[in-house]
């Protein structure tokens, strides 16, 4: 019974949404080929699509194995892979998944173990992987089952130029308070530009993500210590009021629908003057070969309230089902994709900028990633090493997570409450009734832990 009510607080409706693919068509995996190609699903990043251009004439090249990569925005990858993986369909023999879903997965018996994998190959140098990543990545039995593609904490990127024009200083290490004054002020700097980009589109790895770890430097929890839901309660509504606010007066045009990849392209398109969001989109920020804003991006820690700090901690990490009746190929894949060859690979083809970094300590030694990330590695680095899952606000918590809870049934709960909270960015609803019908979900949530 636990097992399929977990499934069941797992899964959604399958999205319906288009589907690019990359190197081949996708479809199942049958062991006919003597396992030359693999089926990858995995989320539409710019680092995800990166590999999947890079992938035929280098890996393929060398391997002969063949990759058919099938990407899907964040919030339809997260019902495709939740439903394969769960249900066991072996559609897939390698996914991108991240720190919320490993342990839980792993202990549901769902992935294989990768550890040993990454200590047989030498040249993978398991031991250069920053250590918040391998916790995040490693289940209840300290076995590590992903192996991380890029990690990432979250902070404040801001257009250098808009702020010296309005004469604004952004402090390294900002209030809400001040960065929502300083939206109202840059807000109409340029034609067309808004003041700040706050992800408004609903699912609790996107509008989940921001908000919540806004709520909790606010002093505010999804749970209490015991179990008590917290959704309703006034430190969660001030949070919210607060960023829903914000993004109303000074947020992107059709907030209510953007989430990171309509973040990023707002802010490389000069569209917008401060994003709060992932370290990892700096990379993309400083491309000058598809951001208008590269080498004029200031960067500042994430702000705070009443936290010293409120970075979130996550890795898009590559993670093998058990159903998968090629692991020998579908590891060689994983190492090659999170190995320093490949970081090099990217650093020379495609710009040192680009390379997939914040999971192992030795990018960030590389002289030339070191001149491409001046502005935002160092940052990056001490964000990712400062975030403290266990203790990310003012009160205890009952499980670990920053910017979710990790118990399976927060992937609908967030979702539910976030769709909600969507609609009142979209002027639709109103904040506290949201969240009192959030209260409620989180209620029926709650019971099952409060036994």
């Amino acid at each position: 019974m636990r097992t399929r009510r977990m499934i069941h607080a797992l899964i959604t409706a399958t999205a319906a949404g288009s589907v690019l693919v990359a190197c081949s068509g996708a479809g199942g995996s049958s062991s006919s080929d003597g396992g030359k190609s693999i089926n990858v699903l995995m989320v539409g990043n710019p680092q995800m699509e990166d590999i999947a251009k890079l992938t035929k004439d280098t890996f393929t090249k060398d391997t002969g194995i063949k990759v058919n990569f099938t990407v899907l925005p964040e919030n339809e990858l997260r019902d495709k892979v939740t439903q394969d993986i769960a249900t066991q369909a072996g559609q897939y023999d390698v996914a991108t998944i991240g720190a919320y879903e490993v342990p839980i997965w792993a202990k549901n018996g769902w992935l294989h173990e990768l550890g040993s994998y990454a200590d047989k190959d030498a040249s993978f140098d398991k031991a250069d992987l920053l250590k918040p990543m391998v916790q995040s990545l490693s289940g209840s039995d300290g076995k590590l089952y992903a192996l991380p593609f890029y990690g990432e904490s979250s902070f404040l990127m801001y257009n250098k130029d808009v702020m010296k024009a309005k004469g604004v200083t952004v402090p390294e290490h900002p209030t809400w308070q001040q960065v929502a004054d300083i939206a109202a002020k840059v807000d109409g700097a340029e034609p067309g530009m808004r003041g700040i980009c706050l992800r408004g589109l609903a699912g609790w790895g996107e509008l989940g993500a921001p908000l919540t770890s806004v709520v909790n430097t606010f002093g505010g929890t999804w749970f209490t210590k015991d179990w008590k839901a917290q959704v309703g309660s006034p430190e969660f509504k001030k949070a919210t009021n607060f960023y829903v606010d914000l993004v109303k007066k000074h947020g992107e045009a059709g907030a209510a629908q953007s989430g990171f990849t309509e973040c990023l392209n707002a802010m490389s398109q000069k569209k917008v003057a401060m994003w709060y969001d992932a370290t990892s989109a700096a990379g993309s920020l400083e491309d000058s070969s598809s951001s208008k804003i590269a080498g004029h991006v200031g960067y500042a820690y994430a702000p705070t309230v009443e936290t010293k700090s409120s970075g979130w901690l996550w890795a898009w990490a590559w993670a093998m089902p058990k159903t998968t009746k090629k692991a020998d190929a579908a590891s060689k894949f994983m190492l090659w994709a999170s190995s320093k060859k490949y970081e090099k690979l990217v650093g020379e083809k495609l710009g040192w900028s680009r390379v997939p970094a914040g999971k192992r300590a030795s990018t960030y030694e590389i002289p030339q990633y070191q001149k491409a990330a001046a502005s935002f590695g160092d940052i990056t680095l001490k964000s990712v090493e400062g975030a403290d899952p266990a203790n990310p606000g003012v009160q205890p918590r009952p499980t670990v997570g920053i910017q979710y809870v990790a118990i399976p049934e927060f992937q609908d709960l967030g979702t539910k409450v976030t769709q909600e909270i969507s609609a009142a960015i979209a002027g639709k609803t109103g904040v506290d009734k949201a969240l009192d019908d959030g209260q409620k979900l989180a209620e029926d949530v709650a019971k099952n832990y409060q036994k």
